[in-house]
C-alpha cells in the first residue's frame, strides 16, 4: 500500500524531489489536506499560515529544484515551529491569555535556518501557559487534543508540535525543552525526539537548560532537522563551535562499518530515587531496550539513584519564583486569565526571601554536579537508558500527571537532569500498554554525542 505524500519521511521527500518523482507543491497540497482534516479539532496550531503562503513557499522550492539550484537537500520539506520560536511578525503569547503577545521583528536562528534551507513552514504550534504544564491545556488556546485518543494527554509543553507530528502534518516539527517539554509529549504520542546538547541548536533567548529540538514520527527525520538547525550563531552566546557532523549517516560507525552497540558501556536507570517512581510497564519497556543492547554486545550496568527530592524541590521553587515574577506584574483582572493550575503554582513563589531564592538556584548546580559525578562513577558511560516519564499517557483532562499534594513537577525526574548537564537525550517509541497507550524510552549520551544518541534511537525504533 502506497504512502500518501504528506506521510513520507523527509529523506524520502528529498530523494523524490531530486529524482523528479515528487514535487514540493504535490507534498504541500497533500499536507494541507491532512491539516484541514485535523484542524481545528486537534488544535495543534496557534498560527496556521494561509494555504496560499504555504503553496507559494512550496512553488519556490519546486522551481529551485527544476533549475538545479535547491537551497539544501531538504528544500521543499514541510516543517512546523513551536509558538515560542520567534518568527518575524508572528505574535508570541507563550500560550497565555493574560499577556499581550510579543511580536518579534526578526526571525530566531531556528526560523531563519528553516527559511535558508528552503523548508516549507506550515505555522506555529500551540503550547500551555508559559510552558509550565506537561499537557495540552492553555488559557490562550484551549485544549490541544491527542490524535491517538482524545481521552489521553498530549503532553507538553511542546503539545502542538507533538500533535502535528502524530497527526501526520508533514515530517518535521520543532519543539523546545527545559525539563522534558520535547521528550514528554513524544513518549505520550508515540514519537521520536531529541533534546540536543546544550548549544547545539542556537536560540534567540538562551536560558539555563533550555533547548530547541526535533520531534517526528521517525528517527531519520530527527537527523534531517539536526542537519538544518545545528551550528553556531552570533545571537546565541552559548552556541557550540562549528562541527562537521554527518547527521543522516545513522547506520555508520566511527570505523566506517555498520554501527553497533558492541563494546559500549551502557547504564540502565529505572529507579529515580525522587519524584514518582515508574510504573511496572514503563520499567519493563526500559529493561527490554537495555536487554537488547546487551544481546548486541554492549556492557550494561545498573545505575543507582543519585538525586533526592530536595534537588527537584529547589528547581521547582526557582521556577515558581520566575513565573511569580511574570504573574505579579499583571493586574488582578489579567492574573485571573492565567490557567488556574499555573497561577496557583506560581503564587507559591510569592514572599520567598532572597536567601530562599538563592538556595533554590543552587539546586541547579547541585543537580549538575551530582549527575556528572554519577556518570563518571559508573565507569564513564557511553549511553544511559531510562524511562522518559513514570507513567504512560494520563487522562487528558488533567493539567499534570500528578497535580495534587505539591507533586506537579514530580514526573520530570528522569528528564530534568540532562537539561542541566547539557547532555543529549532522545526518546524512541518502543511498546504499548494493554489499552494501547505508547511507551517511550529515553537514551542519553555523552556531552556533544548527539549523533551517537540518534544512532542508538534508530536501532530501537518500532
Amino acid at each position: 500500500m502506497s504512502v500518501r505524500p504528506a506521510h513520507l519521511g523527509a529523506l524520502e521527500m528529498a530523494e523524490g524531489y531530486a529524482g523528479g518523482r515528487l514535487s514540493p507543491v504535490e507534498v504541500a497540497t497533500d499536507v494541507l489536506q491532512v491539516v484541514e482534516g485535523g484542524e481545528p479539532e486537534l488544535n495543534a496550531f496557534w498560527v496556521r499560515d494561509e494555504p496560499e503562503q504555504v503553496l507559494a513557499r512550496a512553488l519556490a522550492a519546486q522551481e529551485r529544484w527544476a533549475a538545479g539550484a535547491p537551497l539544501s537537500r531538504w528544500d521543499g520539506v514541510p516543517v512546523t515551529l513551536k509558538e515560542n520560536i520567534a518568527r518575524a511578525g508572528v505574535p508570541m503569547p507563550a500560550g497565555c491569555a493574560a499577556v499581550d503577545p510579543v511580536v518579534p521583528e526578526v526571525d530566531s536562528p531556528v526560523a531563519r535556518r528553516c527559511d535558508e534551507a528552503g523548508l516549507v513552514v506550515l505555522g506555529s504550534t500551540t503550547m500551555p501557559d508559559w510552558g509550565m504544564l506537561s499537557s495540552g491545556h492553555s488559557s490562550r488556546h484551549g485544549q490541544t487534543v491527542s490524535p491517538l485518543n482524545p481521552d489521553w494527554t498530549t503532553g507538553g509543553s511542546s503539545s502542538g508540535a507533538g500533535v502535528a507530528a502524530a497527526a501526520g502534518y508533514g515530517p518535521l516539527h520543532v519543539g523546545t525543552d527545559i525539563g522534558g517539554s520535547i521528550r514528554l509529549p513524544a513518549t505520550w504520542l508515540g514519537l521520536a525526539s531529541l533534546k540536543p546538547s546544550a548549544g547545539r541548536i542556537p536560540l534567540n533567548a538562551p536560558y539555563l537548560g533550555r533547548v530547541a529540538g526535533p520531534m517526528a514520527r521517525r528517527v531519520e527525520d530527527l537527523a534531517a532537522l539536526m542537519d538544518v538547525l545545528s551550528g553556531p550563531d552570533p545571537l546565541d552566546w552559548t552556541s557550540l563551535p562549528a562541527q562537521d557532523v554527518a547527521w543522516t549517516d545513522l547506520d555508520v560507525g566511527a570505523d566506517g562499518r555498520s554501527w553497533s552497540p558492541h563494546g559500549l558501556r551502557v547504564g540502565v536507570w529505572t529507579r529515580a530515587g525522587y519524584g514518582v517512581e515508574p510504573e511496572p510497564e514503563v520499567v519493563a519497556a526500559t529493561r527490554a531496550v537495555a536487554d537488547r543492547l546487551a544481546d548486541e554486545g554492549a556492557e550494561v550496568v545498573e545505575v543507582a539513584p543519585w538525586l533526592d527530592q530536595g534537588v527537584l524541590d529547589g528547581v521547582n521553587r526557582f521556577w515558581q519564583v520566575r513565573s511569580w515574577a511574570d504573574l505579579s506584574r499583571l493586574s488582578p483582572e489579567r492574573q485571573a486569565l492565567v490557567h488556574p493550575f499555573v497561577a496557583e503554582w506560581a503564587r507559591q513563589g510569592e514572599g520567598l526571601s532572597g536567601v530562599d531564592v538563592m538556595d533554590a538556584y543552587h539546586a541547579f548546580a547541585d543537580l549538575q554536579a551530582r549527575t556528572v559525578a554519577a556518570w563518571a562513577r559508573e565507569g564513564d558511560l557511553d549511553l544511559l537508558v531510562s524511562p522518559v516519564a513514570p507513567c504512560p499517557a494520563y487522562p487528558a483532562e488533567l493539567p499534570m500527571p500528578y497535580p495534587e499534594e505539591g507533586r506537579g513537577m514530580w514526573h520530570i525526574n528522569f528528564t530534568l537532569p540532562w537539561n542541566m548537564t547539557g547532555q543529549p537525550a532522545g526518546t524512541v517509541d518502543v511498546s504499548r500498554t494493554d489499552d494501547g497507550r505508547p511507551i517511550g524510552v529515553q537514551i542519553v549520551g555523552r556531552r556533544f554525542d548527539d549523533l551517537g544518541v540518534l544512532k542508538a534511537l534508530r536501532r530501537h525504533s518500532r
